[in-house]
């Protein structure tokens, strides 16, 4: 498995396995965890809604039954997403972060992420939190998701920690984050910016971009490896693709996403085994310059 650097100390796979999905497998948690295991996928990507907090009640007792294996993998979680609103309180962060960890069963997590940004944050109140968490030992780095660069600016204005990661959309049919800027100064729908140039800016300032839904084509959308009838350009190029490098169209839309220069790290969200494995295999591969952009534009998008 190709290994990112998430921060200065620490080195994490390409993908990770996204465990939203973990409380509705149709396999056991000890053969879904256990493959991600197997393929090097060792760090896990939770968040405090994830199934109502089941999913991570999941994942800690399969770390109660495996206590050794505590220190070989990473745990990443999320929150600040409330009923009816968002929460970037000092008492919310710190209140989220340690039911997180009572479900896990763990003394820390590795990562704790800002899920959605929250127009009422203080940069105050959660440097306040942020250093309560890291100086008790719960939390060991720090990042957000869904957010743009002036937001992380904000946050940095109080906060001191580093900023190690910012987690968002981005698959093949969902790419803003890189169509925008091949269509700088023309006036077509591409050409729109969604996200403040977050691409370049988090490249600049090395913060990883996690990408999430990876291979679903827009917002809960639906997957769109094999569907055909919304993307039959999209898929004949990735089956043509698979052919040619001996995998399957599913590591092909994996492989998209690693071969941009910005070493993301992609958040896989499958809970089945052989997905599990096709994903894993996208690692191995790397597309040429002219395949990466085949598949951009067998997606529907164009260049100028």
């Amino acid at each position: 498995m190709k290994q990112r650097t998430l921060d200065k100390n620490l080195t994490v796979p390409a993908i990770a396995a996204g465990c939203m999905r973990l409380a509705d497998a149709k396999e056991s948690p000890d053969r879904v965890i256990g493959t991600a295991l197997e393929l090097g996928m060792n760090f896990f990507d939770h968040a405090d809604i994830y199934g109502g907090g089941r999913c991570e009640e999941i994942f800690g007792a399969y770390l109660a039954d495996h206590p050794s294996l505590r220190g070989e993998i990473v745990l990443q979680t999320k929150c600040g997403i409330r009923r009816g609103c968002y929460d970037f309180s000092k008492e919310h962060i710190i209140s989220a972060a340690e039911g997180s960890l009572r479900r896990l069963r763990t003394d820390y997590v590795d990562v704790l992420l800002l899920h959605r940004p929250d127009t009422l944050m203080e940069p105050e109140e959660v440097a306040e939190a942020f250093d309560a968490l890291e100086q008790a030992g719960k939390v060991r780095m720090f990042g957000v998701s869904n957010h743009n660069p002036m937001q992380i600016e904000l946050l940095k204005t109080a906060v001191r920690q580093e900023i190690v990661a910012d987690q968002l959309q981005f698959s093949i049919p969902e790419s803003g984050l890189v169509t925008s800027g091949l269509n700088v100064n023309m006036k077509n729908d591409e050409s729109v910016m969604h996200d403040g140039s977050a691409l370049e800016y988090l490249r600049i300032k090395g913060i990883m971009i996690q990408t999430w839904s990876p291979f679903q084509g827009g917002f809960f959308k639906g997957p769109f490896v094999g569907d055909r009838e919304k993307y039959p350009a999209l898929n004949e190029k990735l089956d043509e693709l698979g052919a040619k490098y001996s995998v399957s169209p599913l590591a092909v839309a994996a492989a998209w996403i690693l071969r941009h220069p910005a070493g993301m790290q992609l958040i896989s969200g499958s809970v089945s085994p052989d997905r599990m494995r096709q994903i894993a295999s996208g690692a191995d591969i790397d597309l040429t310059r002219e395949d990466w952009y085949a598949v951009y534009l067998a997606a529907g998008f164009r260049l100028p």
